[in-house]
């Protein structure tokens, strides 16, 4: 018998190394973001720190981080290569990026990215036993009786006898420091609780394409040189 599985998720995982005294200008500057928030109220005890949230969501313009992003670069013409995009039909944009800190059980909730096309996530600080990324499916191709796959009573009763790559809802993505993970901004996703009382930063951004000649092409955005601002 062959099985054939159709339509993956594809997400690009790659290292990226920086040296120390860069990585150490990025915590701090990372760092004083925190304790310079502006909107402080917006964390709960069990939320992560987002820089989003609190003022600072542009630090790619920062100097600091200059040498990461040209490095971020280069990953993302990598992501475009394998799902067969031609980066040089498209103007590629950053609109936003910020840092996040995870200390103690704080994690970042279930969540997605609907103003952009794809997102990454570095790990600028993290030790092995630090929480990882969660990808969710909200497609469910297999679940041939609604909701089986997602009901603890399946499991429990034995309907369903273990949670495998058929079936499975949601998958963890391990992740080391110095990893970086691309991903459709669609794509539902959240961290695990911290297991620990370390420090985790990781830094993220939003990224949009622009085609850089609409003529003849009915889907994507147009260049902006053509919008008219009302």
């Amino acid at each position: 018998m062959n099985i054939i599985n159709l339509f993956p998720l594809t997400i690009i995982k790659d290292k990226i190394k920086i040296d120390d005294d860069e990585k150490n200008l990025m915590l701090n500057e990372i760092r004083n973001m925190k304790k310079n928030s502006k909107n402080i109220s917006f964390q709960t005890a069990t939320n992560a720190w987002t820089g989003d949230t609190q003022g600072f969501e542009f630090i790619h313009k920062s100097k600091n981080f200059e040498k990461l992003f040209l490095e971020i670069k280069k990953r993302v013409l990598e992501y475009l290569k394998c799902i067969e995009i031609d980066d040089k039909l498209i103007d590629i944009y950053i609109q936003r990026s910020w840092a996040t800190i995870s200390e103690s059980n704080e994690r970042i909730k279930k969540h997605r990215h609907f103003q952009s096309h794809i997102s990454f996530a570095y790990y600028l600080k993290k030790n092995k036993n630090d929480a990882n990324l969660i990808i969710f499916d909200e497609n469910y191709k297999n679940e041939v009786m609604p909701g089986i796959f997602r009901s603890e009573t399946a499991l429990q009763k034995g309907i369903v006898k273990k949670m495998n790559q058929f079936n499975v809802t949601q998958a963890i993505i391990n992740v080391e420091e110095n990893d970086i993970i691309i991903f459709p901004s669609k794509t539902i996703h959240s961290t695990q609780a911290s297991k620990s009382n370390d420090e985790r930063i990781s830094i993220s951004a939003d990224i949009i394409f622009v085609a850089k000649d609409s003529k003849l092409l009915e889907m994507g955005l147009p260049p902006l040189n053509e919008w008219t601002k009302i």
